[in-house]
């Protein structure tokens, strides 16, 4: 996941007076080639734009955030630091930083922030201020790679769903959705749950994001409680090869629903398995019957040849004397 400021931490829902302040940066990442140029947006709400400044800060891996460039609709100021850099806004309130000719060392994730007048309510009276604070957004990252270098089309997430066993509920009155995602670039990603017709954010667990070979993995799983086992779940993956942008919903069945298919997909097993027992013991059946068959009339073709044997015998000798 992309590093997080030490300061205020993501842009949402600050109070302003009556408005509510939100900034927030959509793309998770960007890859470029190196030489090539990159926009990176922000989002700047609730708030009078006209004199917004909106200051841009890099993050390297392990290193302190350091100001990059700041500026509003009138002029731009930057702290010297790379002369590729610039800025500019739309009147929706989108700002952009535009970092033109992009090295590897350029590769970092980048944050916009903005100074926000926070409130708090007085016991005796009404809101009073409480001084000035700065707001970050979530950060996009930046990965720049060789020139040379060919990046596969189908590079999104490809998800493998695993589905809770039967033993899990019975034993645990839980069961655990587990989403595999595989063969995805770059490494930046983010996994969460919902109930399928739900916009409220449900607590999930993370694995780690693996490399295996050019590309990533990740998983991650939810525990489904005995009250939600009626209930569908969707994992969303936010990925910038998505295909058209648009992230993945990834549907998994109420756990009653699996666990009744399990049971239904036993017992025709079983029923398949008694069926074939069945008929196995018919034929096995019709088998020896016809052998007892066989034998018996070997038996009778014994004797009849014996007696007519011994007839023709006996005629013999009776014409001899």
């Amino acid at each position: 996941m992309l590093l997080l400021p030490q300061v205020i931490l993501v842009a949402y829902l600050w109070t302003y007076g009556d408005t509510k302040m939100q900034l927030s940066q959509d793309q998770l990442s960007f890859t470029r080639k190196r030489g090539k140029t990159v926009h990176i947006s922000c989002k700047l709400s609730g708030v009078p734009l006209e004199n917004a400044i909106v200051h841009w800060y890099q993050q390297k891996g392990g290193e302190p955030l350091r100001r990059i460039i700041y500026g509003s609709t009138k002029n731009n100021k930057d702290d010297k630091i790379n002369p590729f850099l610039e800025t500019y806004r739309k009147d929706d309130g989108t700002f952009y930083l535009i970092i033109n000719n992009v090295i590897e060392s350029y590769e970092a994730t980048y944050y916009c922030a903005c100074w926000d007048l926070t409130m708090s309510q007085s016991h005796k009276g009404p809101c009073v201020s409480s001084g000035w604070i700065k707001i970050f957004a979530e950060g996009t990252k930046l990965i720049v790679i060789s020139p040379d270098r060919s990046l596969d089309s189908e590079i999104y997430p490809k998800p493998t769903i695993f589905l809770p066993s039967v033993a899990e509920i019975k034993l645990h009155k839980a069961g655990t959705h587990l989403c595999l995602l595989e063969k995805f670039f770059p490494d930046v990603i983010k996994v969460y749950w919902k109930e399928k017709n739900s916009n409220t954010l449900l607590e999930s667990q993370q694995g780690i994001t693996m490399k295996t070979n050019d590309t990533y993995m990740k998983y991650s799983w939810l525990t489904v409680t005995e009250k939600s086992m009626a209930t569908e779940h969707k994992c969303i993956v936010k990925h910038e090869n998505n295909k058209r942008g648009v992230d993945q919903e990834i549907i998994f069945p109420p756990v009653k629903k699996g666990v009744a298919a399990i049971n239904t997909a036993m017992k025709a097993c079983v029923e398949d398995t008694n069926d074939t027992l069945q008929l196995q013991l018919t034929n096995t059946s019709a088998y020896y019957t016809y052998l007892l068959l066989l034998l018996k009339s070997l038996v009778y073709f014994a004797i009849i040849s014996f007696r007519l044997f011994r007839r023709t015998a006996v005629c013999g000798h009776g014409k001899s004397s």
